[in-house]
């Protein structure tokens, strides 16, 4: 069956009173951005309902992958839409849509009917009835299950007729955009990308900054991270990936402080960076990836000592997460195969052989003491030398 139109459904967005209409016009234009290169199509919304009505052709295939990939979205239900306004063409309408739409008619069935056109002289009830014999009249072999059927043929009336029974799962959560912007720390690895999508599932547009650290880090390891970004904007829309030459700062840190305090003391660095580069950019917050006690960097001792020199908040939306939750998070949205190539980040490349696991602040602002008379300079050279790339959606 060919399909016209499609009913978008949201869940979250329909407790927002009266701002509703402002998560809904940010759902429509993310929905047009995303869609608008598969075809010519008119996305409007109308009684807690958003309608994408296609007026050229398209590959239905393309369309529901796009679709499943904008925030926001719930249920993605392609539609047989006629211009009924009487009970009668209603009937075989509704017989029209089961005979196209089913190759085989010996399923189980109910009829749900959602009168939103109040002055439709019928009540709900009345048509499910109605449409259920009128099936069973038409395809003998149908029976009805009003607790447990194998099908459910939704009816809408509005000022037009709506009839469906494919209801396809988006991804959920608020429309990006309607929460401000973040600031990921992203890495080669497999947790930063998932805190990121996880992040912009909360409705927030992602920046996101790597670090990188020639020689020590390849061109290869940042290519990884430019495809990471790019990922992750399937569902985030476009990311600004700013690249930052870490190299130097990392080599004052490793010969000038204790070896076994070198990551905290590299992500406090880069707590500093990421915020500059967040407030130049108009973030509210920065995202991180880590899990509590994954790593000796990520125990709550060492968190609570990175945290200290952030003013922003810092977001860990898989701090409660272990691995295999992250992991079936990042094969869920493409990002693992490529997380998993073994091009190796400027963390990995300086970690210590005992690092502390329950770093001390005035210990680790004692190391960091050293560092006075040339870091500074190193900040300032790192944030101007900065290298802006723009990661688009690969679909």
């Amino acid at each position: 069956m060919e399909y016209k139109a499609f009913m978008i459904k949201y869940a979250e967005i329909g407790t927002k009173g009266k701002n509703r209409y402002l998560f809904e016009d940010i759902l429509c234009k993310n929905i047009n951005r995303k869609i608008k290169k598969l075809g010519d199509f008119r996305v409007r919304k109308e009684q807690g309902r958003i309608f994408i009505d296609a007026q050229s052709d398209y590959d239905y295939e393309d369309v529901i992958s796009a679709l499943q990939k904008i925030f926001g979205i719930v249920g993605i239900c392609p539609v047989m839409v006629t211009e009924t306004t009487d009970f009668e063409s209603m009937r075989h309408d509704v017989i029209s849509y089961v005979k196209q739409a089913y190759d085989r008619h010996t399923f189980t069935f109910k009829v749900d009917t959602r009168r939103n056109d109040k002055t439709f002289p019928m009540t709900s009830m009345e048509v499910n009835a109605e449409l259920g014999h009128d099936l069973l009249v038409a395809f003998p072999e149908l029976s009805v299950d009003v607790h447990q059927p194998q099908e459910i043929i939704h009816v809408e009336i509005r000022r037009q007729l709506y009839i469906y029974s494919i209801i396809i799962p988006g991804p959920g959560g608020l429309p990006v955009g309607t929460n401000g912007k973040g600031m990921a720390l992203l890495s080669g690895g497999i947790d930063s990308p998932v805190a990121a999508y996880m992040i912009a599932k909360r409705g927030v547009e992602m920046e996101a900054v790597y670090f990188h650290a020639p020689p020590f880090t390849s061109e290869r390891a940042k290519k990884k991270v430019i495809d990471l970004a790019g990922l992750v904007a399937d569902y985030t829309g476009t990311i600004r990936l700013h690249v930052v030459n870490f190299s130097d700062i990392q080599m004052a840190i490793y010969d000038n402080c204790p070896h076994e305090e070198l990551t905290i003391i590299m992500k406090r660095f880069m707590i500093r960076i990421a915020e500059e580069l967040a407030k130049k950019n108009d973030c509210q917050c920065t995202v991180t990836g880590e899990s509590i006690g994954q790593v000796s960097s990520q125990t709550v001792f060492s968190l609570c000592v990175i945290n200290d020199v952030s003013t922003l908040p810092v977001f860990r939306p898989c701090i409660g997460l272990d691995k295999q939750e992250i992991v079936d998070i990042a094969e869920k949205i493409g990002t693992y195969e490529t997380s998993i190539l073994p091009y190796e980040d400027c963390c990995t490349t300086f970690v210590a052989k005992h690092p502390v696991t329950r770093p001390a602040l005035s210990a680790i602002e004692k190391s960091e003491a050293k560092l006075q008379g040339t870091i500074e300079e190193l900040l300032q050279k790192a944030l101007e030398s900065v290298e802006t790339i723009l990661c688009r959606s690969r679909e």
